[in-house]
């Protein structure tokens, strides 16, 4: 769709964390600038892998606040406001509005939420009210509800609602989604280039932290309909890519982003930094990936 607003790599940068386990905002900047000087189009502050839950209510808004004002226009800024209470999830998204973002991407009500269809409805409606274009977010295994083709075209008759991100890591159940011809965007990593094939509108991509070079490559390669170079250039992602989506995630993209030049730190606690056995395992998977990024 030549007007979704949120097409190609949009970026779920990890947030930068120093040894004591405070946001770094310096780090921030720098990577930032980084990723904005080899082209990526967009930015997801405060993301599932930037550790959206466990920074406080007022980190994350810091976070968006600092996150735009660095980007200032150059990209697209899409915040995630998720929280558990619908008034909180408004009121970060009038903020993120206030802070310049172009967007929020937006959980369904999680830990003991409604899961009927009008529940999510009227949620997003009450979301989608506060200006910002929304994007949903399916992710079933973590938040227990599912969004089908039925859902996703009632949600899309909301003003506002602009796409929802999927998560699922289901190719069969993403297709069907973009079968409606609504906007759907992938957000599993190991999925990209067939996500993209599928005509996916877009990509939320947390692995891009530690190959930007080559994810914007691929996108580029598979704008332009180039799909044995796009097949080549994943060749070198895929190893990486399926490896961090078999568990530990978070982990295993700050892991990852040290090995390649974009570090971030370490994850903050609970989750723990990744054993030297498994970073060996990683920095294996990255392959060409290591030279290539730097």
């Amino acid at each position: 769709m030549t007007s979704f607003p949120f097409p190609g790599l949009n970026l779920a940068i990890a947030t930068p964390f120093d040894a004591e386990g405070r946001i770094d905002y310096a780090k921030l900047e720098q990577n930032i600038e980084r990723y904005l000087a080899l082209g990526v189009p967009g930015f997801v502050l405060s993301s599932g892998t930037g550790m959206h839950v466990y920074l406080t209510k007022e980190e994350s808004k810091e976070f968006v606040r600092r996150g735009s004002r660095i980007i200032n226009g150059r990209a697209k800024v899409i915040a995630q406001t998720s929280a558990l209470l619908t008034a909180d999830v408004v009121e970060r998204t009038k903020f993120a509005a206030d802070c310049g973002a172009d967007g929020v991407m937006v959980l369904p009500p999680f830990f003991e939420g409604p899961t009927d269809d009008e529940g999510i409805i009227d949620f997003y409606a009450e979301v989608a009210a506060a200006g910002l274009p929304v994007i949903g977010y399916n992710v079933p295994h973590a938040v227990g509800v599912t969004v089908t083709p039925e859902l996703l075209k009632q949600l899309c008759a909301i003003p506002n609602f602009c796409a929802v991100k999927d998560s699922s890591g289901d190719l069969g159940r993403q297709a069907s989604l973009i079968r409606t011809g609504l906007p759907v965007m992938n957000g599993a990593d190991h999925l990209v280039p067939f996500a993209l094939w599928s005509g996916a509108s877009g990509l939320i991509w947390g692995g891009a932290n530690f190959a930007p070079r080559t994810a914007l490559a691929l996108v580029a390669a598979a704008s332009a309909g180039e799909w044995a170079k796009a097949r080549q250039i994943w060749s070198l992602l895929e190893p990486a890519m399926s490896l961090i989506w078999e568990g530990d995630y978070v982990q295993s993209v700050y892991a990852a982003a040290e090995l390649t030049g974009f570090g971030a730190g370490a994850p903050r606690k609970p989750l723990r930094p990744l054993s030297a056995d498994r970073i060996e395992i990683i920095r294996a998977a990255l392959g060409h990936l290591i030279e290539r990024e730097a």
